[in-house]
């Protein structure tokens, strides 16, 4: 039996809005039929990574257990043009050979920008 992933979803206040964050940070459109309920990026045209955006009526309370690591040849760059879409930097790191940021989307989900 094979198990594959398929999509990596965000509970949100506000899905459409979100998604737009996502979709110009990762420079991939939003699926047509985005709402503040429900939105994706990907799963129409079937091309990864997929995420989807679902509204729920709590609030993020807590530091994210999984976060999204994105690759950037240049850092700083990425930092900054995810900063202007609304990003929020938390930490710099550099460890192993590697240097990364952390920063939260515009509800709070953590995620890291990477370099080697």
């Amino acid at each position: 039996m094979e198990i594959t992933l398929h999509t990596v979803t965000f509970d949100c206040a506000d899905a459409g809005k979100l998604a737009r964050f996502w979709s110009q940070l990762l420079a991939r459109p939003v699926d047509e039929g985005a709402s503040a309920e429900i939105a994706s990026i990907g799963i129409s045209a079937q091309t990864p990574p997929r995420l989807a955006f679902v509204q729920v009526p709590e609030a993020k309370q807590v530091k994210n257990r999984v976060h999204l690591d994105l690759v950037a040849a240049d850092l700083a760059a990425a930092v900054e043009r995810a900063l202007e879409l609304g990003a929020a930097r938390l930490a710099d790191h550099a460890e192993g050979g590697y240097r990364w940021t952390t920063l939260a989307d515009p509800e709070g989900n953590e995620f890291d920008l990477v370099t080697a």
